[in-house]
């Protein structure tokens, strides 16, 4: 049976409470955690990469210190290694709860291997994570702070290094998981679920703003690196699904179809 890759994202507001400040949702995080492993289960030819976002950790730190725009001064230095350094609080909780059930997983923190130009990815060596998939483990990669070529720093989003994977790695599905069940027609109402989204749709989607601190942009930025994905090598079905109920995250693994699909045209 031919192997697929499946890429995974679970959203900084699923596994942290983003009102609060370094609150990691644990009981939520074991669930996933144990979903996730049952999926692989259940389908053991699967290939899996999860990335995660930072949530309450590294949002509020990267908005205290500015360093999305940068960092030149010894002072913004130090806030990106404080970035950094409550980023990789909450990785560790991610790493320690997927191996906990299990799963072999390995880190690929972006803040030491990408190098990024006005924000954007420059460079990110893939044959190290290709080989790790190669060889059964699961990688793990993050929201990340980044040394940027223009800039100094800046911040790469999750979705940001997902899709410069997907691109060299062809995923044939992408699962974005969040605390919303998609992208809603008619937000904040909330009663106009989408099956999908189009780019002809996007002027009449209202798309909901994070209502806590999130530098990389909520709800919008997710949808536009959403579409990204969607027309990469290979064109993989991309979704933007709920985690929060128990059985959703394995039941898309599984191949069920959730939330809403991202399609490129």
């Amino acid at each position: 049976m031919p192997r697929s890759l499946i890429f995974l994202k679970l959203g900084g507001s699923l596994i942290t409470e983003k009102s609060g400040r370094e609150r990691a949702r644990r009981t939520v995080i074991d669930r996933l955690a144990q979903e996730t492993h049952d999926a692989l289960i259940a389908k053991p030819e699967t290939r899996l990469l999860i990335g995660h976002g930072s949530g309450s950790f590294g949002h509020p730190a990267a908005a205290r210190f500015g360093i999305i725009g940068g960092a030149h001064t010894s002072q913004e230095w130090h806030g990106f290694a404080e970035v950094w350094s409550a980023a990789n609080r909450l990785h560790r909780i991610m790493l320690d709860a997927l191996k906990a059930v299990g799963l072999s997983v390995l880190s690929f923190p972006p803040s030491a291997l990408a190098i990024a130009d006005r924000g954007e990815i420059a460079a990110l060596p893939v044959e190290p994570i290709q080989r790790a998939l190669e060889a059964g483990l699961v990688p793990v990669v993050q929201g990340d702070v980044a040394f940027d070529r223009s800039r100094g720093a800046t911040i790469l989003s999750t979705e940001r290094v997902l899709t410069y994977l997907a691109a060299e790695l062809r995923p044939s599905r992408i699962l974005l998981a969040g605390i919303e069940d998609g992208v809603y027609q008619d937000y904040p109402a909330r009663e106009q679920l989408l099956s999908e989204l189009t780019p002809t749709m996007l002027p009449e989607v209202r798309l909901e703003v994070s209502e806590a601190t999130d530098v990389t942009g909520g709800m919008q930025h997710k949808v536009e690196e959403a579409f990204k994905l969607a027309h990469s090598d290979g064109q993989p079905e991309v979704r933007i699904f709920s985690g929060e109920t128990a059985g959703n995250l394995q039941a898309a693994l599984l191949g069920y179809a959730l939330g809403t699909r991202i399609v490129p045209s």
